[in-house]
């Protein structure tokens, strides 16, 4: 359970809803800061520490998706949840491919929106300066969770975060059934359409990344999800 209030930044140009959702996340014991402008909240992104992010898709002056990629810049790890008036399977995408924890269409009830940001304070570290670290070899590959790399014949390629995250979830979980509800569970929070096809994407990535050793695989499990073959030495 963490002790300190969790600080929560609030980028809603409708000022009505934000006072609102201020109210209401400062009475459930967050510490809230409301920007009304994409601009005004990537100030205060880069000038103090927050543990999660609410962002309005559209919005004055920096739009959402576009404040989420230089909030990146500053913080791959960030949880983020976008807001949004539109329904979009479009938007909704474009957010989850670049790294969005979440996703809320207006109009939404509190409840909901406290339901979402408790399941990412589930995967927030107790501590803020808990690391983890672990470099381990797969197949011909070398692959650096904490540096995000992934090495073979002296070539080193960076990788995202996400990308890291599922690269070592399919690592810990080698050469067996991954069940694919499980799997985004354990790393979106939740199992549905838009998270499934990110999952995909993710995975086609998976395998390009890895095929210069054609010992490993992602096998397909129809119905059930994959199986990350990987030679035993």
């Amino acid at each position: 359970m963490h002790k300190e209030k969790l600080k929560i930044l609030l980028a809603e140009d409708d000022l009505h809803l934000g006072m609102l959702l201020v109210d209401y996340l400062e009475t459930e014991g967050f510490d809230v800061k409301l920007c009304k402008d994409g601009e005004l909240a990537l100030k205060a992104f880069q000038n103090s520490v927050f543990d999660i992010c609410l962002l309005d898709v559209m919005m004055p002056k920096l739009d959402g998706f576009s404040l989420a990629k230089e909030m990146n810049i500053k913080d791959k790890k960030i949880p983020v949840i976008f807001i949004t008036a539109r329904s979009l399977k479009e938007d909704k995408l474009k957010g989850y491919n670049l790294g969005a924890d979440d996703y809320i269409a207006k109009p939404f009830d509190e409840e909901e929106l406290l339901w979402k940001i408790k399941a990412l304070i589930r995967r927030i570290p107790e501590s803020k300066t808990e690391t983890f670290t672990e470099i381990c070899l797969i197949g011909k590959y070398t692959f650096d969770f904490n540096n995000q790399s992934l090495s073979i014949n002296n070539k080193t390629k960076r990788i995202t975060e996400k990308e890291s995250d599922i690269l070592n979830y399919l690592s810990k979980h080698r050469n067996k059934i991954i069940k694919r509800e499980e799997m985004l569970k354990d790393l979106w929070g939740q199992n549905d359409y838009f998270f499934g096809r990110s999952l995909d994407v993710f995975i086609t990535k998976m395998r390009k990344y890895l095929k210069e050793d054609p010992a490993i695989n992602i096998e397909n499990v129809f119905g059930v999800g994959f199986i990350f073959n990987v030679p035993v030495k």
